[in-house]
């Protein structure tokens, strides 16, 4: 069992060849990244604000996976919180091989009537915290050889849809240019553009989604799978499953209008 941090420092142990640091890992599909690594040999360093949920699930995992398991209590919209992440991507002693920027949440409502203090914070987390934790982590990577970065995006970024889908957005077009520039130093970096997911992304948010069709939603455990599969190959863009990657293509397409009044039946 890993021992209690002290907040925001990690509790550190020896890692195998290829660790992972997971942001919001306790959690949808930050919690089936670090269970399917973890079944894979990956040795992970786990990052949430809940520190209970984490030190219990960080315990289950090296439990269940015989493979060491680091945590980290932060709160990725704080500086604290970004800069005891970024210490431990940057440390070279300790290689971190993959990156997976997951934390991160939704708002209801438009922009214009929300608290302007939340739609900053909401901002933060969605661009300024992956990009911060993507810089430590490929200064590092560079330095070592190489690594993975997977930024969790969302098919949203395709879609002219209120802040959230602008945030994606900025996340996608940096995973295809860093993909494509930090290629020659053995790094590959790719955003995960999921459509609705079965996780507490919605229910926290306090979203109604009993009228969505049951074919419109994936399992976390195909989203996480095909995303591992797709940095493996290098792609810069992961689209679970053929039905959102026909509706991302389409959103790409048609007309601004057409997409956003067809994006507002999935609210």
């Amino acid at each position: 069992m890993p021992s209690t941090p002290q907040h925001p420092e990690a509790h550190f142990t020896t890692h195998p060849a290829y660790t992972a640091l997971i942001t919001g890992a306790t959690a949808g599909l930050g919690a089936e990244f670090a269970r399917q690594l973890a079944s894979r040999g990956h040795g992970l360093v786990l990052v949430a604000r809940n520190g209970e949920r984490l030190e219990a699930f960080a315990g289950d995992l090296a439990a269940r996976y015989a493979v060491p398991v680091e945590t980290i209590r932060a709160d990725l919209v704080t500086d604290e919180g970004i800069e005891a992440v970024s210490r431990r991507l940057a440390d070279l002693d300790r290689p971190v091989t993959m990156l997976v920027n997951n934390a991160g949440y939704g708002l209801r409502g438009n922009f214009a009537d929300n608290d302007l203090a939340r739609e900053l914070e909401h901002l933060r987390i969605h661009t300024e915290t992956p990009l911060a934790l993507a810089h430590a982590a490929l200064g590092a990577m560079s330095t070592l050889g190489g690594g993975k970065i997977i930024n969790v995006a969302s098919v949203a970024a395709f879609t002219p849809r209120g802040t959230y889908s602008a945030a994606k957005a900025l996340l996608v077009n940096f995973s295809r240019w860093a993909n494509l520039y930090y290629r020659d130093r053995g790094i590959t970096v790719t955003a995960l553009c999921p459509g609705l997911v079965r996780t507490e992304f919605h229910e926290r948010m306090q979203m109604n989604t009993k009228g969505i069709p049951s074919w419109a939603w994936l399992e976390a455990d195909h989203v996480v799978s095909v995303a591992l599969t797709d940095a493996n190959a290098g792609k810069s863009v992961s689209v679970p499953s053929t039905r959102y990657k026909l509706a991302s293509a389409f959103a790409r397409l048609a007309p601004d209008a057409l997409v956003e009044r067809l994006a507002r039946l999935g609210r």
